[in-house]
């Protein structure tokens, strides 16, 4: 594995602000009941939308710019 696959991977894996954190986790498999969501917990449900919102919004920049019309003066190739 060359030296650029192996930063790229430790990029990808490194912790983002706002995203899920496991130690944080207090989750059980067996939790029937809802517990109530503290402030805590709704900012940073808030903080991961406008993270999702923003990654969709340059996504769809990146492909509209790849695969949108080329502006040229205005004739059709066919």
């Amino acid at each position: 594995m060359k030296v650029k696959d192996i930063t790229l991977l430790l990029e990808l894996n490194a912790a983002v602000p706002g995203m899920q954190d496991l130690s944080a986790d207090q989750s059980t498999k067996y939790a029937l009941r809802q517990t109530r969501l503290t402030l805590k917990q709704i900012n940073k449900l808030r903080k991961m939308n406008d993270i999702r919102e923003y990654e969709k919004e340059a996504k769809l920049t990146k492909i509209q710019a790849q695969y949108g019309q080329e502006a040229e003066g205005g004739a059709e190739p066919f």
